[in-house]
């Protein structure tokens, strides 16, 4: 089969589009002929070896564990699954990938793939989708009424995070630029800042918030500022490491690492298939474009999520 490897830690040069063993599949495993295969930016940081004392790979290694596809074999002790159905799930980080015409994946963390939609697509839904809800639901709390200002709504796990905020009550201040503001909007924003046209901490001066989000890379002292704007006894949720060591005023400091969860992600595909929850795809790129599309998500010129097709 064709895939997508490298076989070192580097810039965009180690990924090479080449022939590959095709998986098979093991004991609670199965294969899946890969319809698309979600970018992540953990992607390019697994590349680069920069998180590699904390996700220890094989090389050489497939990237892409957001996966939607077409199960071709099950494994030794697979019950719950059969050739042929349609699933979605986020694969182990640690293990193989994606980026390739079939993908390995663990029985036990497969959801049932959207009925309403194109099966690629659904590819953009696992690992954003899951962080988006266990950000607020799980860590935060989040309830009906509260204030919710997110920071980065215009981006994967940001779109996500204000259709489940708004769906549950939440009033929510988001945070987007030009590109994004109509979807977020339609998402169900109240109000959306443009923070290339006005700074946040301007823009939105004298107010605290119940909740705030935070979904994009900043500096300490510019997380220390976003924190300014939680009431007293509020959360503030951040997705982007280090995040910060302590907050005061009894804010709640709140750092979220996302986990694969078919529980969870069975409830979000059931949120699509009833038009509640909508997933967006900037573009399908080929999969023989994937160093391309590493180099754009580096030089932030990736006009949003990608998925690819093999």
């Amino acid at each position: 089969m064709k895939a997508v490897r490298f076989h070192s830690y580097g810039d965009f040069d180690v990924l090479v589009h080449e022939e590959s063993d095709r998986p098979q599949a093991g004991a609670g495993q199965v294969v899946l002929r890969v319809a698309g295969a979600g970018v992540n930016p953990v992607d390019a940081s697994l590349r680069a070896g920069y998180i590699r004392e904390v996700f220890k790979l094989a090389l050489p290694h497939v990237p892409c564990y957001d996966v939607a596809g077409v199960i071709t074999e099950v494994g030794d002790g697979v019950s719950d699954w059969n050739v042929g159905d349609a699933v979605v799930t986020w694969l182990p980080i640690d293990g193989p990938g994606a980026a390739a015409e079939y993908a390995v994946a663990p029985a036990k963390t497969l959801t049932a793939a959207p009925r309403t939609g194109d099966l690629p697509d659904a590819a953009a839904l696992p690992s954003v989708a899951l962080t988006a809800w266990q950000a607020l639901f799980e860590h935060v709390g989040l309830t009906a009424g509260q204030t919710v200002l997110i920071n980065g709504a215009g981006g994967a796990v940001g779109g996500y995070a204000v259709q489940l905020a708004a769906q549950a009550g939440a009033s929510v201040t988001a945070t987007a630029g030009a590109g994004s503001r109509d979807r977020v909007r339609s998402y169900g924003a109240e109000r959306i800042i443009d923070y290339t046209a006005t700074p946040l901490q301007e823009a939105v001066a004298g107010e605290r918030f119940d909740v705030v989000l935070n979904l994009v890379f900043l500096s300490p002292a510019e997380l220390t500022q976003l924190v300014d704007l939680v009431v007293d006894g509020g959360a503030f949720a951040n997705t982007v490491p280090p995040g910060l060591a302590h907050t005061e005023r009894g804010v709640r400091n709140l750092q979220v690492f996302g986990r694969s969860d078919a529980g969870q992600l069975a409830e979000l595909v059931a949120r699509v298939d009833a038009g509640d929850l909508k997933i967006h795809v900037a573009q399908r790129r080929p999969l023989t474009e994937l160093r391309a599309v590493h180099e754009e998500l580096a030089t932030q010129k990736l006009p949003g999520k990608t998925v690819l097709i093999p």
